[in-house]
């Protein structure tokens, strides 16, 4: 008589999928970021170019933003999109409030976290840089799920 796996087994097979899926929301969400604030898109004002620092933040989160959306040189483009949104944070709603609820920096502090996430654990599946590894054969480390040695 066999027995269904444990719901954490279960869980762990769909972690590369549902990591990639949460890769892709998040690189549109922030690419789409970029877009509104590079060509003036979804009801927002360009920001006139070379204005300082909005649009070069904005050619940065439209350029990783896909980046992140495709999986390619995720880590690096997370790594990036992680610290602008940190700077963006600091410098931009941390001196009117403690707290992000206060300040109305909450969509920054999510960005960050989401890649710096993204940085540590990769793009998960349904990246084109996991399709290109796969159609040449090669393997890296970050394609296997590890549990730290106790």
């Amino acid at each position: 008589m066999s027995s269904a796996p444990p719901l954490h087994d279960w869980l762990d097979t769909r972690r590369p999928l549902v990591l990639g899926l949460f890769r892709i929301v998040l690189g549109l969400l922030f690419a789409s970021e970029g877009a509104a604030t590079v060509f003036g898109v979804l009801d927002r004002k360009a920001s006139p170019v070379g204005d300082w620092p909005f649009w070069y933040a904005g050619v940065i989160e439209l350029t990783c933003g896909v980046l992140v959306l495709l999986g390619v040189a995720t880590r690096g483009a997370a790594f990036l999109s992680s610290g602008i949104m940190a700077f963006a944070y600091f410098t931009e709603h941390q001196k009117d409030g403690l707290f992000p609820l206060q300040n109305g920096g909450l969509a920054p502090v999510l960005f960050c976290w989401g890649f710096l996430l993204l940085v540590f654990a990769g793009p998960g599946a349904l990246s084109l840089a996991g399709l290109t590894r796969r159609e040449t054969g090669s393997r890296t480390g970050s394609d296997r799920v590890t549990e730290p040695s106790r």
